[in-house]
This record gives structure tokens, sequence and C-alpha cells, in this order.
């Protein structure tokens, strides 16, 4: 059964059980610039992955937040898009705990090290296991 792109539960599901995905950024010169990161997300779809402080995704994102994430598992893919943020705090700490939860011996909560949270805007699922392909669309406003 495909993933309704409306559904977050099921959305954030997906982003946890693949656990990576490709994370695209701006850069200082209007470029794209792509990585591959481990990912997870809360239940209610907050994407959340680490970097070293001094990443090019971090100084990326304190200056232009908006990024696009692709996940892929087996037949299914899904983007996702939305605004960024490198988490302070309280959110950093539950975030961070979370991340390493999902990723054990992650040095997402160790000093040089960034957590980031993504709140996701705009989602695709494209299903090529089902015949002919599913494809769902939402708006996560």
């Amino acid at each position: 059964m495909s993933i309704d792109a409306a559904d977050r539960s099921a959305v954030a599901h997906f982003v946890r059980t693949c656990g990576d995905g490709v994370v695209a950024t701006v850069g200082p010169d209007g470029e794209p610039q792509a990585a591959f990161v481990g990912l997870t997300a809360t239940d209610d779809g907050v994407l959340v992955f680490d970097a070293t402080s001094g990443s090019r995704k971090v100084s990326n994102i304190g200056q232009r937040p908006r990024i696009a994430v692709a996940v892929t598992g087996a037949d299914v893919t899904v983007q996702l898009e939305g605004r960024a943020r490198i988490t302070r705090d309280e959110e950093r700490w539950r975030l961070g705990e979370s991340y390493s939860d999902r990723f054990p011996g992650s040095r997402a909560l160790d000093e040089g090290f960034a957590v980031l949270a993504v709140d996701v805007e705009w989602v695709r699922v494209y299903d090529a296991g089902v015949h002919p392909p599913h494809v769902s669309e939402a708006s996560w406003a």
C-alpha cells in the first residue's frame, strides 16, 4: 500500500525506516549543494539530521534556510521541501537524543556538531512498486 503524502506519521515512519537521504541546500553563490546524511523524523514529520558545525550545510542553512530532501527505499521515493534551522538549547538536546536513539554512537550532541531540524512544507511520494505507479503530493502548511 502506498504512502499518502498528506499523512505525516506515515511519511515520518518511512524516513525513520530508511534512515538516510540526500539534503540539498543553496550555497553562498546561489548554486545547489547536496550531501548524503543520516536522517530521522519526529512523529509529526519534522526531519532531523546532524552535521559538523563548520560544514557547508550548517553555513548554508544559517543564511538560506530553504532546503530539499530526497529519501528512497526500494520502490518508493519521497521528496520533501521546507525550512531548516540549527537547533538550540532544549530543542537541540531533545532532537539530538532522538537522533542518537536512531543512530547509536552518533556524535550529534558533541561539541563541534549541530543538530538540524526541517519543518516540512511540501511532500511528494512516488511509488513504483504498484501498477500503475502511485504519485501523491501534499502541502503541510
